[in-house]
């Protein structure tokens, strides 16, 4: 698919383009098998692919990714692929920040920086100080993230706070969450061709649109996208409810 026509569909197929849209960013290792290269090259391929995929993401007029870049559970691999998967999010940041800046990204932080190296937690915090006025697009970064650990932590400053049991609303839960102040997903993207969410957003997917491509993570790219916006287009959202015509039947 050429870029020009496959743009021009998109704008003629697409009715409504969804505002948020997170991605679980899965295959980097598989990807770095097949050409017999260290899991760590999958993952620094799966890291420069992000840049790619932001830009192609705005060009399409979304307004918020979230990225799913490493879980809580994600510890339990092997200790030289975490260390090296920590120091090449750090070069990433290093790299990456003043353009996101320049270009009015607004970088956000999803999870837990207890745990992380000391010089990340720092340069993430600094990353999204620095970004706190972009106002074009949202790059919500899902690190040391789980969304059982997310829904706990929710509970506990509810808690803190002395909330009454009536006090405890959908709409009320849903601002302690690290996504307080975001639109839940719209669209759930998967690469690599799993079926599961492995436990991202738990609670925000509740009505979002699932998305599976055998893709893998590092090949992402432009048309990629493309299909999944489109196959997102095809579908009714009914969110539990019967569409009108039906409803009226």
């Amino acid at each position: 698919m050429g870029n020009a026509d496959g743009e021009a569909g998109l704008q003629g197929e697409l009715l409504v383009i969804p505002q948020h849209v997170a991605i679980i960013m899965d295959g980097n290792g598989r990807w770095a098998q097949q050409r017999g290269l260290s899991r760590l090259a999958g993952h620094r391929a799966g890291t420069e692919n992000v840049r790619r995929v932001l830009r192609a993401c705005a060009d399409y007029g979304l307004r918020i990714l979230t990225l799913y870049a490493f879980s809580t559970e994600n510890w339990a691999r092997p200790r030289a692929e975490v260390d090296g998967l920590m120091a090449l999010l750090s070069r990433a940041i290093d790299r990456e920040l003043d353009d996101l800046r320049k270009n009015g990204v607004q970088l956000r932080h999803s999870g837990s920086l207890d745990g992380l190296p000391p010089s990340l937690q720092d340069r993430i915090q600094r990353a999204v100080e620095v970004t706190a006025t972009g106002d074009r697009f949202i790059l919500n970064v899902a690190l040391n993230y789980g969304g059982r650990r997310e829904i706990v932590e929710a509970v506990r400053r509810m808690m803190q706070e002395g909330l009454t049991p009536e006090q405890v609303t959908e709409q009320a839960f849903a601002r302690y969450l690290y996504t307080g102040d975001l639109p839940d997903p719209d669209l759930i993207i998967r690469t690599a061709g799993e079926m599961r969410l492995s436990n991202f957003l738990i609670w925000q997917a509740a009505y979002a649109e699932f998305y599976s491509t055998p893709t893998y993570w590092p090949d992402f790219d432009r048309e990629e996208l493309y299909k999944a916006l489109v196959a997102y287009s095809q579908r009714t959202r009914r969110f539990g409810a019967l569409p009108t015509a039906d409803a009226q039947a």
